[in-house]
C-alpha cells in the first residue's frame, strides 16, 4: 500500500516527539546506573529522577513528594482505589458505568471479594454524571466512601464537573479519585484548586513514551505501598525505576504546558471542522455524548446507522490506512459495542456503528477531508 496513513486514534495512543526521545536517549545509553547505587553513575540518574518529579510538580501545581512515577493509568488507578479500601477506610465504592476498565474491573473486583460496596451514579440523557444523584449517593451512605470519576471519557469525551464532586466529596469526607488520563497534558490541571486525593497521567497520551505514568496522591492522606519491596518512590512504589521513561514523561508534559495554546485551539478546529463536514455528508449520522458542550476537544464519537456496509466500517477503513477505533483502545480488537456507548444509551445501542476519531497536532484538515470523502465511498 503505496498510500499514506492516516492516524486519527490519538485517544488510544500518540506518537512520540523526537525532543521527548532526544531527552530519554542520554539514559538509555551511557547514563546507565541504578538510581539506588551511592557511586556518581546511580547518583546522575537518581538526580533526573527528581528534576523530573519537580517538574511534573510544578506543572501541576503540586509538592514534589505527591508525585510517584507508575508505569502508567491503569497500574496508578489500581494504586488508588486499593489503597483507599485497605488503607483509608473507603468500605463504599461509587463510580459510574463509563469508567475506563482499569477503573471497571478493580471495582468489581473489590465488590465481588466483599471488600467494599459499589454502587454506580446515574447518568444524564447525554452521558454525563448526575450530581443530585451522587450527592444522594454519599448523603445514604453509612460508611466513608471512595469516589472513582474519570475527568474526561476516553470514548466519548464528556468532562466531568471535577470541582462539583470534589466539593461533595469534601462535604461527606469522602476520599476522590479521578481517572485523569486524557486530561492531563491536554489542560492545565492544578490539583491545588482541586480537591481531589488521587489522580493519574499517562506519558504516551500526550506524545511521550508507553510504560510510564503518575500517581498524584494528597500529603494529607497516607497510604502504604502497592508494590513491596524495595524502598524506591520513597517507599513507595518498589521496582528499579524507569529512568528514561521518566524523563520522557517529564519532557513530554513541559512541551504539552509550552504548546498548549496553539495545540487546543489547533486541535479543537479539527474536531469542530469534522463535526460539520460528517453533519453535510451523512444526515443519519448521531454524536455521541455532549460533542458540542462540556467534552474533550481531542475526542468525536459519532455513529452511522447500521447496515450491511456499515457493519464492516472499522476493518474497510484500516483496509484505507485509515487508523480510528469503535470504543477504546482496550476494547478496539472485539465486534461488540463498547460498554460506554451501552450505557449512555441504555442498552438501546443495537442499531448504531459508533467511530470515535481522535486528534492531535499532527493531523490537519485535509486529512479529516481525506477521511469524510472515504467515509462517503464506504457508506
Amino acid at each position: 500500500m503505496a498510500m499514506n496513513r492516516i492516524y486519527f486514534d490519538n485517544a488510544a495512543t500518540t506518537s512520540m516527539d523526537p525532543e521527548v526521545l532526544d531527552a530519554m536517549m542520554p539514559f538509555l545509553s551511557e547514563k546507565f546506573g541504578n538510581p539506588s547505587s551511592v557511586y556518581s553513575y546511580g547518583r546522575e540518574t537518581k538526580i533526573a529522577i527528581e528534576n523530573a518529579r519537580k517538574s511534573v510538580a510544578k506543572i501541576l501545581n503540586a509538592n514534589p513528594g505527591e508525585i510517584f512515577f507508575t508505569s502508567g493509568g491503569t497500574e496508578s488507578t489500581n494504586t488508588a482505589i486499593n489503597c483507599a479500601v485497605r488503607d483509608l477506610g473507603c468500605r463504599h465504592i461509587i463510580s459510574s458505568p463509563l469508567e475506563h476498565h482499569a477503573t471497571l474491573h478493580t471495582v468489581e473486583f473489590l465488590a465481588h471479594t466483599g471488600q467494599a460496596k459499589l454502587s454506580f451514579v446515574k447518568l444524564t440523557d447525554n452521558g454525563h454524571i448526575d450530581l443530585q444523584h451522587l450527592e444522594e449517593l454519599l448523603a445514604g451512605s453509612s460508611e466513608r466512601s471512595l469516589v472513582t470519576l474519570m475527568h474526561a471519557n476516553n470514548e466519548v469525551g464528556n468532562l466531568l464537573k471535577i470541582k462539583a464532586v470534589g466539593d461533595l466529596c469534601e462535604k461527606y469526607n469522602a476520599i476522590f479519585h479521578s481517572d485523569t488520563v486524557q486530561t492531563v497534558g491536554h489542560y492545565p490541571i492544578d490539583v491545588k484548586g482541586l480537591k481531589v486525593h488521587f489522580l493519574n497521567g499517562a506519558a504516551h497520551k500526550f506524545h511521550g513514551p508507553k510504560g510510564v505514568g503518575i500517581l498524584y496522591v494528597n500529603e494529607n492522606i497516607q497510604i502504604k505501598p502497592y508494590l513491596n519491596g524495595g524502598a524506591q518512590e520513597r517507599n513507595m512504589r518498589a521496582g528499579t525505576e524507569n529512568i528514561y521513561g521518566i524523563v520522557g514523561f517529564a519532557k513530554a508534559l513541559e512541551l504539552a504546558t509550552e504548546r498548549y495554546e496553539q495545540d487546543s485551539e489547533h486541535v479543537k478546529g479539527l474536531k469542530m471542522y469534522m463535526a460539520e463536514r460528517l453533519k453535510e455528508k451523512f444526515p443519519g449520522v448521531i454524536f455521541n455524548g455532549d460533542t458540542f458542550g462540556s467534552s474533550l476537544y481531542t475526542v468525536l464519537n459519532v455513529s452511522f446507522p447500521m447496515t450491511d456496509r456499515s457493519e464492516l466500517l472499522l476493518f474497510n477503513l484500516d483496509m484505507n490506512g485509515i487508523c480510528v477505533s469503535g470504543g477504546s483502545a482496550c476494547t478496539s480488537g472485539a465486534n461488540s459495542v463498547s460498554h460506554v456507548i451501552k450505557a449512555i444509551y441504555n442498552g438501546q445501542s443495537a442499531g448504531m456503528v459508533p467511530i470515535r476519531f481522535s486528534f492531535c497536532r499532527h493531523n490537519t484538515k485535509e486529512q479529516v477531508d481525506a477521511v469524510v470523502e472515504k467515509l462517503a465511498e464506504l457508506l
